[in-house]
């Protein structure tokens, strides 16, 4: 039997769907007339955990129908096992005060280069830390994002054409092939209140994306605070799961 002021297993789960419910509907704009369901099932495309929890999501919908009287949403006819509960709750936290990639997975120690930067030297700092992706900056501000595998492309290319590689590394500054602002389907910038659940979404939606590069506001004209890429993303997923 709960202690007084101490709430019941119906209440914390029925407590954890509205949380779940106002929320989605607060962040994406769905009106009140869509049922719980279908509000789960549109925001699949739009909120990775509620991708990676939809079939638990849609059960507790359920259940939580079956724990309340149908007149009277506020009478409660069963009570759920507390496992089922701090399950729910978990999701709830998720989804409601997700985790900033900041503060969880991001890389502080950003490497960034100079847009006269030559590949050769490029190549060299790319090799020498493991770094697949650097962002380019002219100043403070970003010019783009020297990708790795564009960069061997455009080499494999030269090989190709029978040019002289050491003269085309030497010689061509990274500007020329760097995936600039105006094509960044392999880059985006966000601000430093990026969520890990925004990060995964970023990168689910769009399979080319190779770096997320963090600043203050999500300025080119400012120097980056952390970045997010594709080998964090089961690190992400783990956060998410452990959370």
């Amino acid at each position: 039997m709960a202690k007084q002021n101490e709430k019941t297993n119906a209440e914390r789960f029925i407590s954890a769907y509205n949380q779940i419910d106002y929320a989605l509907r607060t962040i994406y704009g769905f009106k009140r007339s869509i049922s719980y369901a279908d509000l789960i099932r549109k925001t699949v495309p739009l909120n990775s955990v509620v991708r990676k929890y939809e079939d638990e999501l849609i059960d507790y919908g359920r259940l939580r129908n079956s724990i309340v009287h149908k007149t009277n949403p506020n009478y409660v006819i069963a009570e759920p096992h507390i496992e089922v509960v701090e399950d729910f709750e978990k999701i709830a936290k998720i989804i409601t005060t997700p985790p900033l990639a900041l503060d969880k997975v991001c890389k502080h120690e950003v490497r960034v280069c100079g847009s006269n930067i030559k590949l050769k030297e490029l190549v060299g700092l790319m090799s020498r830390n493991g770094y697949k992706n650097i962002p380019v900056y002219d100043g403070n501000t970003l010019k783009g994002v020297a990708i790795g595998l564009n960069i061997l492309e455009s080499i494999g290319e030269r090989v190709l054409q029978g040019d002289n590689i050491e003269e085309y590394l030497t010689h061509t500054p990274v500007i020329d092939v760097l995936s600039t602002i105006e094509d960044t389907k392999y880059f985006r910038v966000c601000d430093k209140n990026l969520t890990i659940e925004t990060a995964l979404n970023n990168f689910y939606l769009n399979r080319r994306l190779q770096i997320i590069i963090i600043t203050e506001h999500g300025e080119l004209n400012e120097r980056p605070l952390g970045v997010v890429t594709i080998a964090d993303i089961l690190d992400m997923n783990a956060i998410i799961e452990n959370y």
